[in-house]
This record gives structure tokens, C-alpha cells and sequence, in this order.
């Protein structure tokens, strides 16, 4: 009856109105089931043991309606990645017997919960995702995550756990993605990960692992994503990575690899981002690469590559970044390199390139390093290119007064024969606050200069009087906007001059100070740091660690210089060094160099690198014989610096801000 009155209603053909009208019922018991259906108590317990050992709960009105997970956003259609809805859980709900529904996903991200991961969760069975990262997390990875063998997904990336990771992670044979990097983890891989013949993404860098790589994870021929930097792997890095011709991303710097980079890498032509640095031993050469024409990331930093550099870069029409710094490459510059429309950054600094610059370069060109290699001749237009970023610094240029105004002053006192004063010192001493909009004197009685110069990618700058200059080479890889000067308001423990380390020069890559026009001799060189960006609660955020090395005179003095570990673990702590140094031929360099090391996105994406927050030196043995004045027609303040430093003082404020 019902039927023939819906009809009536509704003239629809007979067929049609029977799919309808079964749609409906069905719709109908949907809506009854969800009423009816409950939570497996068993995880209903474990959910809200483990969120109360945390210390946090659902957000009112949103799930874990009147006391049942599995209720509100967890079963419709609301985004799990929504902000608001962390904790979050999904459930898949069972129409076998209309009663019971399952916990298929855990959301516990970026809420700082602090303690261990709790042995209850093993009794939700049914995930498939699980994700931690971004808290502080310690203890260890238990070995009963190897019995959630539906997982898909395991993310527990940035937090602090250690101990050595569990050979159980090899039970998850569905796992997709596995995430476990920047944390405290020790000892090698487990050899079982080669069981996880699924997999095609794994976050591991920084995770503190050690080692040879497992030969068992020549299985893993699904991979398209390995991040492996900043470990302690040691060994060959692993021929089977070339049998990987599913990967488009490959990062493995920072580590303790032998080289060389193997040939069988040419078989991973679907690469688009590749990053591999700071091998231990040479051999390497450029000709795996003909082949990757998809890349628009190319790092091949600190390898010792000794090669030409290919002159066919006409074909890789994606190519937005190429980083070549810190080998033994040879040749000339090929012109079309420097042609390329989507290249954006280039780097080439620290080779042995000979030759004179290209006379053309593409307009998208904009930031450029072949600082220390053995470039000559006269310069092209293009160097004087608005918005463009140059570091030419330590070759052979001809530099006199046809073209000494092309290009910011000073370059001439920092080509590779070190021409100004030599033989004729002025200068006996100096002060630099680098990051400092203002001079001061600290109560050693040492006036410390103004370095506030807008540096960026690739940039030099030397003071008026040519006493000191500092030159900068890097980019802050993924991060979309970062300054090269931070600065903070925190007072510092073990200083009487706390305003000397409120501010600081970062760099990427590679920061060098110079001492120009020095009277020789040995000279006390001091240098200041504070870490001033992670905190020491706990919290993901103090997590992050900054590695680099230090060289003075081309002299490693400092290798994997840790500020905050220097300073017994703590932050806003001053840390000081000091080191008698020869100055020869009135010259004095100072480098920090980073290899590689540190983690790279703590507190924000793309941060690493040096830092350094005072630099001094004086005499050490000898008593000076000139007047440590600059020329006359020179000021002694750096109203060049101030100037164009502003920009960069509004930016660091902005960056204290965000953080």
C-alpha cells in the first residue's frame, strides 16, 4: 500500500521508484546503525587510558560524544587533518553485526605531550594510521608496535625516544610510509626493515642511527621518498640504491659514507630532488647524472667529486637549484648552464674552475656562488643585474677603477693575492657583533662593530676602512622565507655583556670573517656564540640541534661544534673560544662551516647551520708598532652597514615573532 501511494505521489516509472525507494531504506538503516553502533570497549579503554597518560582529551562537542570515540567527526566525513581536531581518531564501523566499530586512526600531532608511548596502545589492533610526530615523546619504540601489523602508516618523527629501534618494525609488512626521524634512537638499522617490501616512504634523518646500511634493504624497490641525512652511517653508500628506480627524492648528507657515489645511480631517472653530501673519501664523478633529466633539486655538496662539469645542462629544463660547492671540480663554466630558465640558484664555490665568467646568463639567474675557485678576467654586464646575489670573492679578477663600482666595494681586498695592505698593515686588532645594529664596548674593554649588512644567499660585504669583511654562501633549503640574522630580547647567563649575544649571523652553508690589512704575528682569536632559538623545556621545539665546524687560517680547530651541548645542554647560555692564531701576509680568516650535520627543520623548516654571535682578535705575544686606524678619508663606523642592515634588523623582529 505504502508502495502504491509513494507512486501516486511521486509518478515515477516502477523501476525507478524501487531504487529509489531502496536508497532511502538503505539510508535509513545507515542512520539507525550509527545510533545503535558502539566502540569495542577493549578500545575504548586503551584510547582513553593512553590520551589521560598524555594529559589530553577530545574536543568538546566534536567526538567521543557521550563517552563513545567512535562518534561525531571520528565516523563522518570531517577532515582528520583538520587543526581542530587533534587528538583525533577515525573508526571503521562493522555491518556484520550492526554493533561494533573499530579505532583505524590515531592523530596525537604537534601537542607537546610529554612522556613515554603506553603499552596500551597495542591493543588497538585495527589501525592502519598512526601518527605522533612534533611532541616529546621518550623511552623507548616498543617492540609490541611490530603486533599492529595493519599499519600503513607509522609517523613518530621529532620527538625525543632512544634506545635502538625495534627488529619488530619489520612485522609491518602493510606499511606505506614509516617516520622516525629527528629523535634519539641508537645503533644500527634492523636488518628486518628489508621485510617492508611495501614501503614507499621513510623519513629517517636525524634519527641516530649508525652503522652500515642492512643489505636486506635492497628489498624496499617500492621507495619513492628516502630521507636519511645527519646519522652516523658508515660503509659504501649502498650499491642496490641504484636498483631504487622508483625514487623522485634521495637526501644522504651528513653522514659517515665512503665514496664513491657508485654508477648505478644513473638508473634513477625519475629522480627530481637528489641530495648527497659530505662524503669521507673521493673518486666520484658527474657522469651518473646524464641521465636525471627530471631534477629541479641537485646537491652533490662536499663529495670531493673530481670532474669537469658537464656542458650539456641544456637538457635539464627542470633544474631550479644546483649546489656543487666544496669538490676538486675543474673545467671552465658552461654556457649553458648558466642559460637555463628555471635555474634560480647555483653554487660552485670552493672547486678549482678556471676561466672567465659566461657573457650571458638566463634573468631568472639570481643568486650565484663561485666564490674560491680560480675565475679570471673582466666581468660581464649581467653582474651588475638588479636583485641579483653574487659572491666572487677569493679568484683572480681584474678589479681597477674601470669596474670597481660594478659590484658592492671591497672585492678587490678579498681576491686570492690579498692585495690590500699587504706588506703595509694598519691594523692590530678588531671587534665584530655580527647581527649587531649598533657598536658597543664589552667590559673587557673590546669595541665591537656594527654587522647588520642585508647578507644573503650569496653576498659579501668589507667595512669602509677595510679593517674587516664578512661573506656569506647558501640557501635555506624548503624553508619559503628565512633571515640570515636572528636576534632575541632573553638575558644570558655566564657573560657580563649579555647584549653581545642577543643577536647572531646564521649561514647554510658557509660563513667566513676576514681580518684585512692585520700587522702579522699571533694573534688571540675569540669567538662568541649562544644558541638562542631552542628553548630548554620540553617541548618538540628544544629538540633541534645545530652542528658545524670551525676553521681558522684554513685549520680545523672545532669539528661537530655544538653551541647548546658546549654550553652543559642549555640555551641563552654564553659559550666562548679562544685560540692563538698566525697571521701571515696580513691576513686572517675565520670559517664556519656546515657539513652536513644538525637536525634541519626544528622549530621551523629549513633551519641549520652556523651561528656566531661575537668575533675578536688582538695581539697575543707582540706588542703592535702601527696606529689600528683606519685611512684617513675613512670612517670608522659602518654607516654603509647600518643603512642597508635595516631591512634586515624588521625581518629578524619578524622571525623572534614567529617563533
Amino acid at each position: 500500500m505504502m508502495v502504491l501511494q509513494l507512486q501516486i505521489i511521486f509518478p515515477f516509472s516502477g523501476s525507478c521508484f524501487l531504487l529509489c525507494f531502496r536508497f532511502l531504506c538503505v539510508m535509513l538503516l545507515v542512520q539507525r546503525f550509527k545510533a545503535q553502533s558502539t566502540t569495542d570497549p577493549s578500545e575504548v579503554v586503551a584510547l582513553n587510558t593512553i590520551l589521560g597518560r598524555w594529559g589530553k582529551a577530545a574536543a568538546a562537542g566534536k567526538w567521543n560524544i557521550s563517552g563513545d570515540p567512535c562518534t561525531g567527526w571520528a565516523i563522518d566525513s570531517k577532515g582528520f587533518e583538520d587543526p581542530d581536531f587533534n587528538p583525533a581518531i577515525k573508526c571503521v564501523c562493522s555491518f556484520v553485526n550492526n554493533t561494533v566499530c573499530h579505532i583505524t586512526q590515531l592523530r596525537v600531532y604537534a601537542l607537546d605531550v610529554v612522556g613515554k608511548i603506553p603499552e596500551e596502545l597495542q591493543n588497538l589492533t585495527y589501525l592502519t594510521f598512526l601518527k605522533l610526530d612534533q611532541n616529546y615523546l621518550t623511552g623507548p619504540l616498543p617492540a609490541f608496535i611490530g603486533n599492529l601489523t595493519a599499519l600503513q602508516t607509522l609517523s613518530i618523527g621529532i620527538n625525543a625516544l632512544s634506545g635502538p629501534l625495534p627488529r619488530e618494525l619489520g612485522n609491518l609488512k602493510n606499511l606505506i610510509l614509516l617516520g622516525i626521524g629527528t629523535n634519539k634512537f641508537n645503533g644500527s638499522l634492523p636488518s628486518e626493515l628489508g621485510n617492508l617490501t611495501n614501503l614507499q616512504q621513510v623519513y629517517m634523518d636525524s634519527c641516530g642511527a649508525s652503522g652500515e646500511i642492512p643489505p636486506t634493504l635492497a628489498n624496499l624497490k617500492q621507495l619513492t621518498i628516502l630521507w636519511a641525512s645527519d646519522n652516523n652511517f658508515t660503509g659504501r653508500i649502498p650499491d642496490f640504491i641504484g636498483s631504487w628506480t622508483n625514487l623522485i627524492t634521495l637526501r644522504m648528507q651528513g653522514n659517515s659514507f665512503q665514496g664513491p657515489i657508485t654508477s648505478n645511480f644513473a638508473n634513477l631517472k625519475q629522480l627530481t630532488d637528489l641530495r648527497i653530501g659530505d662524503l669521507l673519501s673521493s673518486g666520484s664523478s658527474l657522469a651518473f647524472i646524464s641521465n636525471m633529466t627530471s631534477l629541479s633539486t641537485l646537491v652533490l655538496r662536499n663529495n670531493k667529486i673530481s670532474d669537469a662539469i658537464p656542458q650539456d645542462f641544456a637538457k635539464y629544463t627542470s633544474l631550479q637549484m644546483l649546489d656543487l660547492s666544496f669538490n676538486n671540480i675543474t673545467g671552465t663554466l658552461p654556457d649553458s648552464l648558466f642559460n637555463l630558465t628555471s635555474l634560480g640558484y647555483l653554487f660552485l664555490g670552493n672547486n678549482s674552475l678556471s676561466g672567465s665568467l659566461p657573457t650571458q646568463k638566463s634573468s631568472s639567474l639570481l643568486n650565484v656562488d663561485l666564490s674560491y675557485n680560480k675565475l679570471a678576467g673582466r666581468f660581464p654586464s649581467w653582474v651588475s643585474q638588479k636583485n641579483l646575489h653574487l659572491n666572487l670573492v677569493a679568484n683572480n679578477f681584474v678589479i681597477d677603477d674601470s669596474n670597481s663600482s660594478i659590484l658592492p666595494s671591497g672585492l678587490k681586498c678579498l681576491q686570492q693575492d690579498k692585495p690590500c695592505y699587504r706588506g703595509s698593515p694598519i691594523y692590530s686588532s678588531f671587534g665584530i657583533k655580527c647581527g649587531g645594529n649598533r657598536s658597543m664596548e664589552a667590559s673587557d674593554g673590546v669595541v665591537y662593530d656594527v654587522d647588520n649588512a642585508d647578507l644573503t644567499t650569496a653576498s659579501y660585504f668589507v667595512t669602509e676602512g677595510n679593517k674587516w669583511a664578512v661573506s656569506t654562501v647558501g640557501h635555506f633549503a624548503d624553508a619559503s622565507y628565512f633571515s640570515y640574522i636572528i636576534s632575541t630580547s632573553s638575558q644570558f647567563q655566564n657573560t657580563l655583556d649579555t647584549e653581545l649575544f642577543q643577536t647572531a649571523r646564521l649561514s647554510p652553508s658557509s660563513l667566513r670573517y676576514y681580518g684585512i690589512g692585520l700587522e702579522d704575528g699571533n694573534y688571540n682569536v675569540k669567538l662568541q656564540f649562544a644558541e638562542i632559538i631552542y628553548p630548554d623545556s620540553r617541548t618538540w621545539k628544544s629538540v633541534g640541534r645545530r652542528v658545524f665546524d670551525i676553521y681558522i687560517q684554513g685549520n680545523l680547530q672545532e669539528k661537530d661544534f655544538d653551541i647548546r651541548k658546549e654550553a652543559g645542554g642549555f640555551s641563552d647560555r654564553a659559550v666562548v673560544r679562544e685560540y692563538v692564531v698566525p697571521v701571515t701576509n696580513n691576513f686572517l680568516e675565520i670559517h664556519f662551516f656546515w657539513a652536513g650535520k644538525g637536525t634541519c627543520c626544528v622549530p621551523t623548516q629549513g633551519f641549520y647551520g652556523a651561528s656566531v654571535s661575537a668575533i675578536s682578535a688582538s695581539p697575543y705575544d707582540f706588542t703592535s708598532t702601527v696606529s689600528n686606524e683606519p685611512p684617513s678619508g675613512s670612517s670608522k663606523k659602518n654607516h654603509t652597514g647600518l643603512a642597508i642592515g635595516i631591512a634586515a634588523a624588521v625581518a629578524s623582529l619578524g622571525l623572534i615573532v614567529i617563533f
